[in-house]
């Protein structure tokens, strides 16, 4: 059997391994599902008024949905790697890893499964989010098939990289209470991004920070690609810090799951 197909193998068992826990213990799934759903039904019916008027052109609630619902499923992607990073910590710390190192296991297959199955899970929370933002009235009506494929790619392609760096969080954490703290900057940086306002209604001074973020690129990629919206740069910047995440997350995981346990 040649090592291709021993890689395939074990991750594969890794990743049902990882599936079947999600399954067992859903409530840290839930919770941070629960966590995007609150906030789009609060800025829609608490906020959608007073933000829509905000955003020029009088108050309507359904252009402000329009607005919102891109950035709360990339808010979604963040939440959920979080729980990425406390299974790879949780794994760390109850010996289990050190148990796989003994055996004929491909190395790799352990992250893997994880990566994987964060990526399912996020694919699975972004669509369960966008049915409740199609039941409060969300509609992309215009956006071609071929549009639509390339928005779910590209939220594909970002849960990818942030589930890397949630791995690397995870592998570098001491317990998982630590890696869940150290994890919250993939759901804090939407909260500062375009997700909620306009960058151009921000401060002058924080405008360049929220503009280039890894957020608000795919943000707006996602606006132009569903509802029509000028994409710009955006597009190649979302696609950039998708990939530099992506490897960056990927470099750090491997080489602190390749260094010996203490």
């Amino acid at each position: 059997m040649s090592s291709l197909t021993l890689a395939v193998r074990d991750s594969s068992t890794m990743l049902r391994r990882n599936l079947l826990h999600a399954r067992r213990y859903p409530s840290l799934t839930l919770n941070l599902l629960l966590t995007p759903v609150v906030m789009l039904l609060l800025f829609v019916y608490v906020f959608g008024d007073v933000m829509s008027a905000g955003m020029g052109g009088g108050v309507d609630r359904s252009r402000y949905v329009a607005y919102l619902v891109p950035g709360i499923l990339l808010l979604t992607i963040g939440g959920t790697t979080i729980g990425s990073a406390v299974s790879v910590a949780t794994d760390m710390n109850e010996g289990i890893i050190a148990r796989f190192r003994t055996m004929a296991v491909h190395r790799g297959s352990v992250l893997v499964g994880h990566v994987v199955g964060s990526v399912l899970q996020c694919v699975l929370s972004v669509l369960l989010v966008g049915a409740v933002a199609v039941a409060i009235g969300f509609r992309a009506t215009n956006a071609t098939a071929l549009e639509w494929a390339a928005a779910f790619g590209l939220l594909t392609l970002f849960a990818l990289a942030l589930t890397w760096i949630a791995v690397g969080m995870g592998l570098a954490s001491p317990n998982a209470e630590a890696a869940g703290n150290n994890a919250m900057p993939l759901i804090f940086l939407p909260f500062i991004s375009s997700a909620f306002v306009p960058v151009d209604s921000m401060p002058g001074w924080f405008q360049p920070i929220a503009q280039y973020q890894p957020f608000t690129p795919a943000i707006e990629t996602l606006r132009g690609l569903l509802l029509g919206s000028g994409i710009g740069h955006n597009g190649w910047l979302a696609v950039a810090w998708s990939l530099g995440l992506a490897a960056l997350g990927y470099a750090w995981s491997r080489s602190l799951f390749a260094r010996d346990p203490k």
